[in-house]
């Protein structure tokens, strides 16, 4: 009978050791989440651009896309990096080569003068980039001109 005993209380730990507690766990993935909800709003970081608005619905998403940006100052920025006008032709050349495709969205803000978003156009242009939009913010759009 010593045997069985030896066996049966063998029996009995590993069915205890193999049981999880799963609330040290809960208790980690809550504290991350809380902070990761206080932290995500203060990584926004983003260019200042007074964009015009239009009627238009809005474009889905493409992977294959460049923003350009001017600034009130007559600034450049691409996917949100400082660039020079006159490096602006040469590295939408080399990404048109990498990426035939590639999508480029202007956002002009809506104190710049026409002829400098036009100039910025013509560079897209000659970049051999076909695929050229204007971003605009969603509104009334029944402004005079």
């Amino acid at each position: 009978m010593g045997m069985n005993t030896s066996s049966q209380s063998s029996r009995r730990t590993m069915s205890t050791l193999s049981e999880i507690n799963v609330t040290p766990m809960v208790d980690v993935m809550l504290v991350l989440l809380i902070v990761f909800m206080i932290s995500a709003p203060l990584m926004q970081q983003g260019i200042q651009v007074d964009l015009p608005k239009a009627n238009a619905p809005s474009l889905s998403e493409v992977p294959d896309q460049l923003v350009l940006a001017i600034k009130k100052n007559r600034q450049l920025t691409l996917n949100g990096k400082a660039i020079d006008k006159a490096t602006l032709k040469t590295r939408l050349k080399a990404i048109a080569a990498v990426k035939p495709d590639v999508q480029v969205f202007i956002q002009g803000d809506q104190g710049v003068p026409y002829g400098v978003v036009a100039q910025v156009m013509s560079d897209v242009k000659q970049a051999k980039i076909s695929r050229v939009g204007l971003v605009t913010e969603p509104g009334q759009g029944d402004e005079e001109y």
